[in-house]
């Protein structure tokens, strides 16, 4: 219990650095609310599933070493900061290719249709391992947390938690902005909503191609 007490303010402060960077505004979040806007709640969730996953995966990287690892190899991250500028640089194309459509959206078949939710769970995974801020943000949340002498179960309850707190966030988006009040707003603003979509992705994605630290 003693052990539990010394380790507790770091874990709590791991805690609130994450969730204010998952709550904040960036390319998997946008992706989701355009997502459960224009393609329904299935398709929103199925993101939202596949964003939490990647983040999942960077957690327990970098809670067995990614961290060292990076900064050993910096070529590593400048892959991971190329990959993610070319897939938001493609979001955005499909984002702007949406926004040019000739035909409005029926948002009544939008809401009741059934995507393939495997292909949105991929979307997500994608989106959250090739952006760089996943990583810069577990490597935060774990130093936070971790010193030299920390067992292993402190980082193991930091990645536990974050992934709880990654879950409820993300699937909030997705089914706060799948509701029919939300599918209609986007019925009406569809070209908007997605131009400036297009514009945030590819200003992400230009900014990471040219980054080079």
């Amino acid at each position: 219990m003693e052990s539990f007490s010394l380790y507790l303010p770091g874990i709590l402060l791991s805690y609130g650095a994450f969730l204010l960077a998952v709550a904040s505004p960036g390319p998997a979040m946008l992706a989701i609310l355009g997502t459960s806007m224009s393609s329904g709640r299935p398709a929103g969730m199925g993101l939202a599933a596949g964003v939490v996953i990647g983040s999942m995966t960077w957690g327990i990287l970098t809670a067995v070493g990614l961290s060292s690892l990076l900064a050993a190899y910096a070529s590593a991250l400048f892959a991971i900061k190329v990959f993610g500028g070319l897939y938001l640089l493609f979001l955005a194309y499909k984002a702007f290719r949406s926004a040019a459509a000739s035909h409005d959206m029926d948002t009544t078949r939008a809401a009741q249709r059934q995507p393939n939710a495997w292909a949105h769970v991929k979307r997500g995974y994608v989106l959250a391992m090739t952006n760089p801020k996943s990583v810069l943000t577990w490597i935060a949340v774990i130093s936070l947390g971790i010193g030299p002498e920390a067992p292993f179960w402190v980082a193991a309850t930091i990645v536990g938690g974050t992934i709880i707190l990654s879950a409820i966030v993300n699937l909030s988006y997705a089914l706060a902005f799948s509701t029919p009040f939300m599918v209609g707003l986007y019925g009406r603003a569809r070209r908007g909503i997605q131009t400036a979509l297009g514009a945030f992705f590819a200003f992400a994605g230009l900014r990471l191609l040219a980054d080079r630290t």
